[in-house]
């Protein structure tokens, strides 16, 4: 019996495919890799066995993840990644870059002009269906809008062209229309992009301990096993507050960013802590940024303030419902896809988190997972979903080379290499509920010594995959109390 219980149901699973079958390389730790697979318990010696509970003892020392799958920590490295890579996918084009991008503008532009010719009382008489084709021009516009904060993206990391000066100038002026301080998130993105998966150091997405959940929560650390299951009204409200503010609570406050300022080199951090507004993205003096990045923050902050006044010309003239219906509810989707992407690509029950010292860039960037998301995602969002692994690993590489760039790191990551794409674009989107109910802390396996104790799994209350850990010791006292009761008739 292993003493990490499953459910009374069997776990639930995703279909196990080549991109997602655990992981079976060798743990990092080791001097060289080794081909010898771990013993099992049907190749133990009898000598060996000892006693029920010394075999009890034995599988706490692997780890598995949410769904049970077994994982071990990833032995490649960086440059086993780099040399696997086609050298004309480094290449960065300028005009492509800038091509793309006059393409999401011009179907901005296209967009707008239409429905502002076409969809007005003269043409649609109806009022219910000319709502329902503006709420239509909303989607669509969000749609080409995160495709326009993707090529900022690609600025960012200096993928969209050889030239940092071009790259940074797109990258102000797209971010800036779109209302984020593009620097700002430049230089705290790349931070999360060198400690991704790092539970001391990572900028975004960074899960909550068990103890932060239970503090977060009201409950007793010790007795939330006791817990019922969450509600799925819960779970749906939850996951609705998070796509509609997500993204503007992190650059305000650092939701969802790492809380430990107090190590900032050059003592900004002092007594700063997330959701007391002195850790954002627009104050120069803020934590997440170093002094030789002040003017960069302002600089930011002056793209925030022209789009601002041109939007208030805007609304001044034309009317204020007009400017919601033509930006701030096209914002709110972008705002949308923004999250759920971030969101996806880095929460999932197959993922790994890791402290200490067993952290590294390549096992944290592996510690991610590429999705599918159709026309949408390959065509209109450059690919963002798709090739996410990738990404971590050589952000430099442009989207356009992203897709032959990953097959040609499949073989070196192996079962380590991530993806889910059941279900396609759907898939996507039912992916975000179904993480939110699995994915609520993370925490180490039972038992976890050494190396592992350091490697975090996710966990819930809601009976998803395995249980708590506290839960499983729960489990297996009462397995082995009926255990001797029924020895002992």
């Amino acid at each position: 019996m292993s003493t990490t219980a499953l459910p009374q149901r069997a776990p639930l699973r995703r279909n196990i495919t080549v991109e997602s079958v655990p992981s079976t390389s060798p743990n990092s730790a080791a001097g060289s890799p080794s081909d010898s697979p771990t013993g099992s318990a049907s190749s133990t010696s009898l000598s060996s066995l000892g006693s029920v509970e010394d075999f009890q003892q034995e599988p706490k020392q692997k780890l598995l993840d949410t769904y049970g799958n077994e994982f071990k920590i990833p032995d490649y490295t960086i440059k086993d990644i780099r040399d696997a890579i086609p050298k004309h996918c480094f290449e960065r084009s300028a005009a492509l870059g800038l091509a793309y991008v006059a393409r999401d503008v011009a179907l901005l532009a296209a967009t707008f002009y239409l429905f502002n010719s076409y969809c007005t009382p003269a043409n649609v008489p109806s009022y219910p269906l000319r709502a329902t084709l503006w709420a239509g021009y909303t989607f669509l516009q969000g749609l080409f809008g995160t495709g326009l904060w993707v090529l900022a993206h690609e600025c960012g990391h200096q993928s969209f062209s050889p030239s940092k000066s071009l790259n940074d100038t797109v990258g102000w002026f797209c971010h800036s229309a779109l209302l984020v301080p593009y620097f700002s998130w430049k230089i705290s993105h790349g931070k999360h992009h060198k400690a991704t998966g790092n539970m001391e150091r990572d900028m975004v997405f960074l899960p909550r301990t068990r103890e932060e959940h239970a503090s977060k929560m009201g409950y007793v650390l010790h007795e939330m096993h006791e817990l019922m299951e969450d509600t799925p009204i819960y779970t749906a409200t939850t996951l609705l507050s998070q796509q509609l503010v997500g993204w503007p609570y992190y650059l305000l406050v650092n939701v969802t960013g790492h809380d430990k300022h107090e190590k900032h080199p050059e003592g900004k951090g002092k007594g700063m802590k997330n959701g007391t507004g002195g850790v954002n993205h627009f104050l120069p003096s803020s934590p997440l940024f170093e002094r030789k990045d002040e003017k960069l923050i302002l600089l930011s902050d002056l793209g925030l303030l022209i789009t601002g006044s041109i939007l208030f010309l805007v609304g001044r003239s034309f009317g204020w419902w007009n400017l919601a219906v033509w930006y701030f509810f096209p914002y709110l989707w972008v705002n949308h896809w923004l999250v759920a992407i971030t969101y996806l690509q880095h929460t999932d029950p197959t993922l790994p988190h890791y402290t200490g010292s067993t952290w590294n860039f390549t096992r944290g960037a592996a510690a991610t997972i590429d999705r599918e998301f159709g026309f949408i995602g390959r065509s209109l969002f450059h690919g963002i979903i798709e090739t996410h692994v990738l990404h971590h690993y050589i952000s430099t590489i442009p989207f356009y080379h992203a897709d032959e760039a990953t097959e040609a790191i499949k073989p070196i990551m192996g079962q380590h290499y991530r993806s889910d794409v059941e279900g396609g674009a759907l898939g996507f989107v039912r992916a975000l509920y179904k993480n939110a109910r699995a994915c609520q802390w993370v925490e180490p396996n039972e038992g976890a010594k050494g190396e592992h104790k350091d490697v975090l799994f996710f966990r819930n209350v809601n009976g998803v995959g395995l249980p708590p850990a506290n839960l499983s010791r729960q489990q297996e006292q009462n397995s082995r109390m009926v255990s001797v009761e029924d020895d002992s008739e």
